[in-house]
C-alpha cells in the first residue's frame, strides 16, 4: 500500500476529508464542491497527527534536503510546518495573506535571512492561488523559495499549470484521484459517483451536482 494511499485513509478516518455528491459544499469562491477537506481536524487525534507530521517530515528531508528553513502559510500550514520545523530541527516563519493593518505591519512573521532556502508548508491546495500569493511574499523578501509540501491537493489542471509556469517543485502526500479511488475501493461512494467526482476536478467552476 502506497504512502498516498494511507494517508488518504488517515484522512477519511478522522472525517478530515467528506464527500457528499448529493449535498455540495460551497467554496468561499461560490464553487459548488462534492468535497470538503479540513486537514485542521486531525490536529485533534494525536496518533495520526503524529503520523501525518513524520511523513511530511520525511519528504522534506528525502526530496528538500538543502532547507534552510520553513515557512507555514496561515493559518491551517502554521501548525503542520512548525511541528516539522520541531522534529528536523530547522528554523521556522510564516506567511500571512496580506500585511498586518497595525503594529509592525509583517506579513511575514518570524527571522529570516535575505537568501535563505525556504520550504513552504501547506495544508492543502486548491487552485494554487494563496499558496503562491505565499511565495511571491517570500520571494519579495529576497528568500529563495527551493519548493512546496502539502498534505491534500485537489489535483486540478490550473494548479498544476501554475506550478510548472513557476517552475516550483510541488509535492503532497496524498491527492484527490487517491482519494476518490480508495473512497470507491471501500464502498464509500458508488462507479457513478466517483464519475461525478472526477468531473467535479476536470471544471469545477462549471459543475453541477448529482440530483
Amino acid at each position: 500500500m502506497s504512502d498516498a494511499v494511507v494517508i488518504a485513509e488517515k484522512l477519511l478516518q478522522v472525517k478530515a476529508v467528506q464527500l457528499n455528491p448529493s449535498q455540495p459544499y460551497t467554496w468561499a469562491s461560490g464553487w459548488k464542491s462534492p468535497i470538503y477537506c479540513d486537514n485542521r481536524k486531525v490536529l485533534s487525534f494525536p496518533y495520526i497527527r503524529d503520523f501525518i507530521k513524520s511523513e511530511l517530515c520525511n519528504v522534506i528531508f528525502e526530496q528538500f534536503e538543502n532547507t534552510e528553513l520553513l515557512a507555514g502559510v496561515a493559518t491551517a500550514g502554521i501548525p503542520w510546518g512548525a511541528m516539522a520545523a520541531d522534529q528536523l530541527k530547522l528554523p521556522f516563519i510564516y506567511v500571512r495573506p496580506k500585511p498586518k493593518e497595525h503594529g509592525l505591519g509583517n506579513q511575514i512573521e518570524g527571522e529570516c535571512k535575505e537568501g535563505q532556502k525556504v520550504l513552504v508548508i501547506e495544508d492543502l491546495v486548491s487552485t494554487g492561488k494563496s499558496s503562491l500569493q505565499a511565495v511571491d511574499a517570500l520571494q519579495s523578501k529576497g528568500l529563495e523559495v527551493i519548493g512546496m509540501v502539502s498534505i491534500f491537493n485537489y489535483g486540478f489542471n490550473q494548479a498544476k499549470e501554475q506550478f510548472e509556469q513557476r517552475k516550483l517543485p510541488y509535492i503532497s502526500l496524498t491527492d484527490y484521484p487517491t482519494l476518490i479511488q480508495l473512497a470507491l475501493r471501500d464502498g464509500l461512494i458508488g462507479q457513478s459517483e466517483s464519475e461525478l467526482l472526477e468531473q467535479w476536478r476536470k471544471d469545477p467552476a462549471n459543475w453541477s451536482p448529482l440530483k
